[in-house]
């Protein structure tokens, strides 16, 4: 019986599932915005709003412990996430990131999801957003 134990396996061992969330991390810190199914987002959500959390504070400890977590090859990730992402969200007390269901997939009909920052930075994903080019062009009319 499982009395006691909190938390998805997702059908992998500790280190699997730790290697598995540490990848998604990595993902969507440099994303800002990724899809996955609708549990390992969910689960996803509390260890991103974590080192989003640490990282408000700019520290020496603070940026060794990130990159202690967040394994070897991981120097830009660190780097965004002090140097954009903490001071973007200093004054907010949390719930960095939004889930928002996807539909399911197509071979398995698993749920899926995307996770996303709050507040995010639609270029980071190299994704031009629908809207803004119709709203250059109207301050540009405006101008002349």
């Amino acid at each position: 019986m499982r009395h006691m134990k909190a938390g998805r396996t997702f059908n992998r061992d500790t280190n699997a599932r730790k290697a598995l969330f540490i990848g998604l991390a990595k993902n969507l810190i440099e994303k800002e915005q990724i899809k996955t199914t609708l549990p390992k987002a969910k689960d996803l959500r509390s260890v991103v709003e974590k080192l989003i959390t640490r990282a408000k504070v700019d520290s020496v400890a603070n940026r060794r412990l990130t990159a202690s977590e967040l394994g070897n090859s991981s120097a830009a990730t660190v780097k965004k996430l002090f140097e954009v992402l903490g001071p973007r969200y200093a004054t907010r007390n949390g719930g960095y990131t939004r889930v928002l269901k996807a539909g399911f997939r197509y071979g398995d009909a698993a749920p899926m999801a995307i996770i996303e920052l709050v507040d995010r930075d639609v270029n980071a994903k190299k994704a031009a957003p629908v809207a803004e080019p119709v709203a250059e062009a109207a301050t540009e009319e405006v101008a002349k």
